[in-house]
C-alpha cells in the first residue's frame, strides 16, 4: 500500500462505525467512510468536540452539522495552500490521501531535467495540478465544473502559482481528448482521477466501468515520444489495482517502462493503523 504520510496538517486521528474523525488544519471533522465496517471504542475526545459532522442519509445524500466551523479555512501542503470549505456529499474540495501520488510524480518530473507537458482530466479543485506546476510541469487542467476549476484557480493563486503555465478548461474530459487528437496535441505525462459516476457540462454520462478503458485507449494517442508517466486513480471498489495495472500494462507496452498499482491509505494516528482510500496505478519511464 501507498501511504500519505507526510501531513503535518491534516489527519485521521481515528475511524469508527462507519465514520472518521478527522483533523483538517484547527478544525475536527467527521465524516461517512463506507470502508470503517468495524466498531471501536469512540475515546478520543473529538468525537465529542467536533466543529461539524457530516450525516450520511439511508435514502441517499446526507447533510452537514455544523457546530463552530468557519464557511472555509486554508491547508498547507509543502508549498501548495488549498481553499477548503464543506462541501455536497461530504468533500471538503481536497483528498489527502493522494499526496503519496503528488510526491511520487514530483520527483519524476524534477528528475526528467526537460520540459514536461502533462494533461490532468478530472482534475477537480486542482491538488494535482499544482503539485505538477510546482516541480515545474506546464499543466492543462480539463474539469467539467466550472465552479471546481473556478476553485482551482484560487488554489493556484493562494499557493504563489498564478503565473505557473498552466492551461485552465472547462470541457467533458472524454470530448477534450478527442479534440486533442485531432489537433495532433501530444503530452509527457497524463493523470485521471474519474469519479465512479458523473455527468459532463451537457449532461454526458460518465459510468467509470464503461468508460475509463476506452479514455486510456485515447489518452495513450496523446502521449508524447518520450513519455514519463501515467497515472490512473480510482476510489470505485470494483476496480482493484490489479485491474489499472492490467489496464495501463496491455495499452502502454508499446512504450516500455513498468507498471504498478497499489492501495492508496492515509495512517489512522490514534492506532498506527492504515485507512484504505482507494486504487492508484502508475506507469512510468
Amino acid at each position: 500500500m501507498w501511504i500519505a504520510d507526510n501531513w503535518k496538517e491534516y489527519e485521521v486521528i481515528d475511524c469508527s462505525r462507519g465514520e472518521k474523525l478527522e483533523r483538517w488544519g484547527d478544525y475536527i471533522l467527521v465524516r461517512p467512510d463506507p470502508q470503517v465496517i468495524w466498531d471501536t471504542p469512540r475515546t478520543q475526545s473529538g468525537w465529542k468536540h467536533k466543529n461539524a459532522h457530516y450525516h450520511r442519509s439511508k435514502k441517499g445524500g446526507g447533510e452537514w452539522e455544523f457546530f463552530n466551523l468557519p464557511d472555509q479555512w486554508d491547508l498547507h501542503y509543502e508549498s501548495l495552500t488549498f481553499h477548503l470549505k464543506p462541501f455536497s456529499f461530504k468533500h471538503t474540495g481536497l483528498f489527502p490521501e493522494q499526496t503519496v501520488n503528488w510526491d511520487w510524480f514530483h520527483r519524476k518530473i524534477r528528475q526528467a531535467d526537460r520540459p514536461v507537458k502533462i494533461l490532468n482530466l478530472f482534475a477537480y479543485t486542482g491538488g494535482a495540478t499544482l503539485a505538477a506546476a510546482s516541480a515545474g510541469a506546464a499543466v492543462t487542467h480539463v474539469d467539467a465544473s466550472k465552479g471546481m476549476v473556478t476553485w482551482a484557480k484560487e488554489n493556484a493563486a493562494a499557493s504563489g502559482l498564478s503565473e505557473a503555465p498552466i492551461r485552465w478548461i472547462v470541457d467533458d474530459c472524454v470530448k477534450f481528448v478527442e479534440r486533442e487528437i485531432r489537433r495532433e496535441k501530444h503530452y509527457d505525462a497524463i493523470i485521471m482521477d474519474p469519479p465512479s459516476y458523473g455527468r459532463g457540462p451537457k449532461g454526458e454520462i460518465w459510468k467509470i466501468e464503461d468508460n475509463v478503458y476506452p479514455l486510456l485507449k485515447l489518452c495513450a494517442r496523446l502521449l508524447s515520444d518520450r513519455p514519463l508517466f501515467f497515472l490512473i486513480n480510482s476510489y470505485t471498489t470494483g476496480l482493484q489495482p490489479a485491474v489499472l495495472a492490467y489496464m495501463l500494462s496491455t495499452e502502454l507496452r508499446k512504450f516500455g517502462g513498468t507498471v504498478e498499482a497499489q492501495e492508496i491509505g492515509l495512517p489512522v494516528s490514534c492506532n498506527g493503523l492504515v485507512l484504505p482510500c482507494g486504487a492508484s496505478g502508475r506507469w512510468e519511464i
